[in-house]
């Protein structure tokens, strides 16, 4: 079975849950930036957790069917269409021959997941399906899909109507959203005074937001501790000689604006990170709409590992629920 793309919507992707095993070599893991929206959607529908599913970005887009399948859309707030009648979000529903699926304008969060039976069967490169634009990787030669674009699947009718996952176990960002924050390596260079203030302030999520990294802007400046500048490192006080970038970093270039490495990001650079989003609230940040508010919260070791598994036995009961 194709899918036949009428109209891509907007920044629309193949994403599954990524490559890792390559970063050492820049090439990011990438993969959907809410990586339990696409875990939900594909078994919603019946297939492998990290089958390939289409990440779309505040606008969805316009599919056309060519055989009967299960489909199951997760994430934001978009209403979905099949042939102009509503179907609900974060539940299975069928799509026949010939039939076309659409989108309304978003209500809330900002990517959604459509998962579709038997999953989208592009090649692999490097193990994944996902799209890297950077690297021209994965998906539909590396990009992200357009009108005119046939996508293949892998043919499943599969589970039918109804499946659903309840309100308990959608997640969605609080208002102003909290980030849970390790602080790292180059803490040290924050004067007392400007690290507690990263945590006091409110921060705005910037237009600058995408798979690479989050910007926010609207907190105070970060001022470092004074010291001379190590050889190559530059004389901006924000600079470091080089260093790796962990998948949540936070580098914060001039002291001004944070930002979030995301799912595309660089591997490294020479800028100081002041510590890294934990793993168990990086979906949240997949999202987060330009203007948001945003609140920085300081944990421990314990406390990030703590998140992590309460995140784990979330997505149990999840398997357990549509197992």
């Amino acid at each position: 079975m194709t899918l036949k793309i009428v109209n891509p919507g907007l920044a629309t992707s193949i994403q599954d849950l990524g490559r890792p095993g390559y970063f050492h070599l820049g090439i990011p893991m990438g993969g959907a930036m809410d990586r339990y929206a696409l875990r939900a959607a594909n078994m919603l529908v019946g297939n492998d957790e990290g089958a390939a599913c289409l990440e779309a970005v505040f606008l969805g887009p316009v599919i056309e069917f060519t055989e009967d399948a299960t489909v199951a859309v997760t994430g934001a707030t978009l209403p979905i269409k099949v042939d102009g009648d509503y179907k609900e979000p974060w539940t299975s529903f069928t799509v026949k021959a010939g039939q076309t699926l659409s989108f309304e304008f978003l209500k809330a969060g900002a990517r959604i997941y459509i998962a579709i039976s038997g999953g989208i069967t592009t090649p692999i490169a490097l193990g994944s399906r996902s799209t890297y634009p950077i690297g021209a990787l994965g998906g539909i030669e590396g990009r992200a899909i357009k009108a005119g674009d046939e996508l293949p699947t892998g043919g499943s009718q599969g589970p039918g109507d109804g499946r659903s996952v309840p309100d308990a176990l959608r997640r969605t960002p609080e208002n102003p959203a909290r980030l849970r924050v390790l602080p790292g390596l180059y803490w040290h260079r924050l004067t007392e005074a400007a690290g507690a203030g990263f945590f006091e302030d409110e921060w705005t999520v910037a237009p600058e937001a995408d798979r690479m990294g989050y910007r926010f802007k609207g907190g105070r400046p970060l001022e470092f501790v004074a010291r001379e500048q190590p050889f190559g490192a530059g004389a901006d006080p924000s600079n470091i000689v080089d260093g790796g970038y962990s998948y949540g970093s936070i580098q914060v270039p001039g002291g001004t604006e944070p930002i979030v490495l995301h799912r595309d990001a660089v591997s490294g650079g020479g800028y100081f990170t002041l510590g890294a989003v934990i793993s168990a609230d990086m979906d949240l940040i997949g999202q987060l709409q330009p203007h948001t508010s945003v609140r920085f919260e300081r944990v421990d070791m314990q406390q990030a590992l703590a998140a992590r598994k309460d995140r784990q036995a979330m997505l149990g009961q999840l398997r357990q629920r549509l197992s």
